[in-house]
């Protein structure tokens, strides 16, 4: 309907040109068409005559009248109103309303959605937390964020591809192996001081259990062999970092390569299996997860490093390869190679942006935590660097989210193991009602999850509150049978001008501007505005219901009212998707 009313206007502007009513060089500003916030106004409005009116030289009303005088007519438009200083109000049809429910119909599943495929391709990264330990609840609303957000930009045509980048190669890696490592010799009578830094969740014993269970003692060796010589914990006021570090190296030298790799595989594999069925019963599901690792062995790194000297933007200073990020509005310079040629975490994020490109995507999506602020700059400016369109480098920041049991605030602390995981939230507050409260704030805002909300079973929780509405309608329909009353589509179709009361005008109007609010809300990647969205229809149903009588109303009527039903069902079912919650028959 928008695009409609926006071809009026653009029509509108022409024939004006044409008479010689406004200048033929006249350019037309970027003028919106919304939904007005009182029906007394119409349904839709539109300020172009506020904006154009300066430089045509007219007052805005006087604009507004003459566009308003060439319009042409409209099935969709009933009637055309100026108000206050020039905005153009449209009231839309009551046929056109009314053919809502015949697309409903027509559509199903696909009401609303957009052409597949007819946008960019678009790789969606998100929750990418390292394969060290479960996901906790902080990641959880990453993945619901991230997860809505896909299906947001499927819907709205793009083609989509769902990324997790597995880093399996960085620093905290070998600190879980190391770990692993030494419940595997405390499981075996080799008791070895276990490090302040290492990974002390229950999880970690679990992976040791496994691994001896199939290499036996072959990676064991004594205490004496594992601590000699080791700099100072911090419990021993020495330095933590230090003491890790020289512990990795330590279990590297006494494994040997292969041998390292077998138990630190152990650790990655056991997490990542783990993250796989978290994620699979939080109803997200990944196409892709990619390797840190192969972007060295695929040649990604190397290309990138490659490109950025062949652009002329690296330089050499302290035996170290820096990259001039500052040319391009980061706010330092970055090592690229380091003193002792190992490339560097940044040549990494090189070369997975690079990667995404030759790839065959058209626009990459980060979803990160608040804390990677910082990489925002960065990333734009390796995309310049690399000759690749900033613009189409996209950013989305999630905020923290905040659990509380009671009054009290639940500390998360992945290395400590005393941490809510996502699995033990789903099972308290289920996966529906998680799903919907992650994302019914912005991802700029911080959230408090309120666990007794969600929990409850009442109108103030707006899960239930949307879900019980499509409960609702399918026991109109089992009480329609239980009682042997007749429906069918049809005649549901046919008795549609039948719908002449306010709540049921409302009901349909909230169904008809479903197709708009998938488009806002995946231009501006906010899942919070279907949620939104979906407690209105809700509402709007609700209020229809308690007011009308649908089953004993007289068999046009309720053959009427039934089609409407059915048509705000699919509706709800539609946007609930969306959001990865589920639309349940029965409470």
């Amino acid at each position: 309907m928008k695009e409609h009313l926006r071809e009026l206007v653009a029509q509108a502007l022409l024939d004006l040109r044409r008479h010689g009513r406004l200048p033929q060089d006249l350019p037309t500003p970027d003028f919106v068409i919304e939904r007005t916030k009182s029906r007394e106004h119409g349904d839709y409005a539109t300020n172009i005559a506020l904006l154009l009116a300066k430089s045509a030289g007219m007052k805005p009303r006087e604009l507004a009248e003459a566009m308003v005088a060439t319009f042409g007519e409209s099935q969709h438009v009933s009637r055309v109103e100026i108000a206050g200083p020039g905005f153009i109000n449209f009231t839309i049809s009551t046929p056109c309303r009314l053919a809502t429910i015949r697309r409903v119909f027509e559509l199903g599943a696909e009401y609303g959605r957009q052409v597949g495929e007819s946008r960019e391709s678009v790789t969606v990264e998100f929750v990418s937390a390292n394969p060290n330990g479960p996901l906790h609840v902080g990641h959880g609303r990453g993945a619901a964020y991230g997860a809505s957000v896909a299906n947001l930009l499927e819907a709205a045509g793009h083609k989509v591809q769902r990324e997790y980048y597995v880093n399996d190669a960085g620093r905290q890696m070998d600190i879980l192996a190391v770990s692993v490592w030494l419940r595997y010799h405390e499981l075996g009578g080799v008791n070895v001081r276990f490090p302040d830094n290492g990974y002390k969740g229950d999880y970690v014993i679990d992976i040791a259990r496994g691994l001896r269970g199939k290499e036996g003692d072959r990676l064991r060796h004594s205490a004496i062999e594992i601590t000699d010589g080791l700099p100072a914990d911090e419990s021993q006021s020495g330095d933590k970092e230090l003491h890790v570090d020289a512990l990795i190296a330590r279990a590297k030298q006494l494994l040997g390569d292969a041998d390292y790799r077998v138990v630190f595989n152990a650790g990655l594999e056991w997490c990542l299996a783990d993250i796989r069925n978290d994620l699979a019963g939080f109803g997200v599901i990944h196409d892709n997860f990619f390797s840190e690792r192969s972007l060295a062995t695929d040649g990604y790194v190397q290309r990138a490093i490659a490109t950025l000297r062949a652009n002329g933007h690296l330089y050499e200073d302290g035996g170290a390869t820096w990259f001039r990020a500052t040319s391009f509005g980061d706010d330092k310079d970055r090592v690229v190679v380091r003193e002792n040629g190992v490339s560097t975490y940044f040549a990494s994020d090189l070369g997975y942006l690079l990667s995404k490109f030759e790839r065959g995507f058209e626009r990459a999506l980060y979803i990160l935590g608040a804390d990677h602020h910082g990489y925002i700059a960065r990333l734009k400016a390796a995309a310049q660097g690399l000759g690749l369109d900033a613009g189409k480098i996209e950013v989305q920041l999630v905020q923290f989210a905040i659990l509380f049991r009671g009054a009290e605030r639940v500390q998360m602390s992945t290395r400590a193991g005393s941490f809510v995981t996502l699995r033990e939230l789903r099972e308290e507050v289920g996966t529906d009602a998680a799903r919907f409260f992650y994302v019914m704030r912005s991802n700029d805002q911080h959230l408090d999850f309120d666990l007794e909300l969600a929990k409850s079973h009442s109108n103030d929780n707006p899960v239930y509150y949307i879900q019980y509405a499509h409960a609702r309608i399918a026991s109109l329909f089992r009480q329609l049978k239980e009682k042997q009353l007749s429906y069918n589509d049809s005649a549901a179709l046919c008795a549609r001008k039948r719908l002449t009361e306010l709540p049921e005008d409302e009901l349909i109007v909230e169904l008809m501007r479903y197709p708009e609010v998938i488009e806002a809300a995946a231009a501006s990647r906010g899942p919070q505005i279907i949620a939104n969205y979906l407690r209105e229809l809700a509402a709007s149903f609700h209020a229809f219901y308690n007011t009308q009588p649908i089953l004993t109303a007289e068999e046009e009527l309720r053959h009427a009212r039934l089609g409407l039903c059915k048509a705000t069902q699919q509706v709800l079912a539609n946007g609930l998707a969306l959001l990865g919650v589920s639309a349940p028959e029965t409470m």
